[in-house]
């Protein structure tokens, strides 16, 4: 488009310079087969020419379908809801979708409704929400809406088509291996108590120690920050002598919080006290030590989100199962064994 032109082209416009059509353009940019090669050749060189785009609004009047889905969060700050929103929109754009996104600060019902309402006058074909609370989860299960929808990171018992990670074996695979390194029990700083992640990463951590006959200790609670993991690590310092050599954190955050409290204590780490947390951030193996951590693969989470999404539009039946939950894996670093000087992921 020249700088004397007033309006964008239109497909009108590209007919004219290609000398074909208007319904000839339609057939090209709709990839109709039954367009002879010159013609096609003919046409796409007009619109590079005129830099034409299509309109996606008209498109959509004719198709009925807009190509937008949905996807409504809260507490994108933190590091799991944050990597769970990027993955869908990169899952949604490889399959040819945009995404309208609503950020909310809490996932009330007055909230979600206003949200759904607003997605829906966007036309949207469907809706992700990332719904780690549970609170969340209930108050999305009381709200009808005109298109499909689907939750991710809820964990299981949820009545909505879902996908998640399976905390749950996470918080099974951290105390697994800081039991089969010698140590006789393992603390836990669990996340915040409405979170459906960290109440499924408690039961992990409890239901393996109490398959081994032993008793669980104290359970300490955190908020998902640095700060409530140091509060907590001075917390545990005081335990140090008396029992405690090994702690599951339920995120890397508050596990970076716990290694510099037990540092300024003057425990060392592994030696003394060894840590593992949870999620595996990027900057989890250049904590001082490296962290020991439980990976979840927010990119799976994305596709798998996205495709169940897809199939419910689509009015097909999912490829597996309308509850997908995606395995967790072990990072082993030097925060539990002094001599892993470099990452070792051990498979389920």
């Amino acid at each position: 488009m020249t700088h004397t032109q007033l309006r964008p082209p239109t497909m009108a416009d590209v007919a004219r310079l290609a000398g074909v059509s208007h319904q000839t353009v339609s057939r090209v940019l709709g990839n109709h087969p039954n367009v002879r090669e010159e013609t096609r050749a003919r046409v796409l060189r007009a619109i590079e020419e005129m830099g034409y785009r299509r309109n996606s609004s008209a498109r959509a009047l004719v198709t009925r379908r807009t190509r937008t889905l949905g996807v409504v969060a809260s507490d994108t700050t933190l590091y799991g809801p944050a990597s769970t929103l990027f993955a869908l929109e990169e899952a949604a754009r490889a399959e040819g979708y945009i995404v309208s996104t609503v950020s909310l600060r809490k996932l009330t019902v007055e909230e979600l409704s206003e949200a759904l309402d607003h997605l829906s006058e966007g036309g949207v074909e469907g809706v992700v929400a990332i719904a780690p609370q549970r609170s969340a989860v209930d108050a999305l299960a009381e709200l009808r809406h005109p298109f499909p929808a689907v939750i991710v990171g809820s964990g299981p018992g949820v009545d909505i088509p879902s996908v998640s990670v399976d905390q749950h074996l996470g918080g099974r695979l951290a105390t697994s291996h800081l039991l089969a390194a010698g140590h006789r029990t393992v603390w836990h700083l669990a996340g915040p108590e409405d979170w459906q992640e960290a109440a499924d990463r408690a039961a992990g951590w409890r239901e393996t120690l109490e398959a081994e006959g032993l008793e669980p200790p104290m359970l300490l609670r955190g908020d998902w920050s640095p700060l409530s993991g140091y509060r907590a690590g001075q917390e545990l310092a005081g335990w140090v002598g008396r029992g405690l050599t090994a702690v599951f954190v339920a995120n890397d955050q508050m596990a970076l919080g716990v290694l510099r409290a037990l540092r300024e204590a003057g425990v060392r780490t592994p030696q003394d006290v060894a840590v593992v947390g949870f999620d595996d951030i990027p900057e989890s193996e250049f904590f001082a030590p490296p962290l020991t951590t439980v990976r979840q693969d927010f990119s799976a989470v994305g596709r798998r989100g996205i495709a169940l999404l897809l199939d419910l539009i689509e009015g097909r039946p999912p490829a597996v199962t309308s509850r997908i939950a995606i395995e967790p894996q072990l990072v082993v670093r030097a925060s539990t064994f002094p001599h892993a000087a470099q990452s070792e992921r051990v498979p389920l």
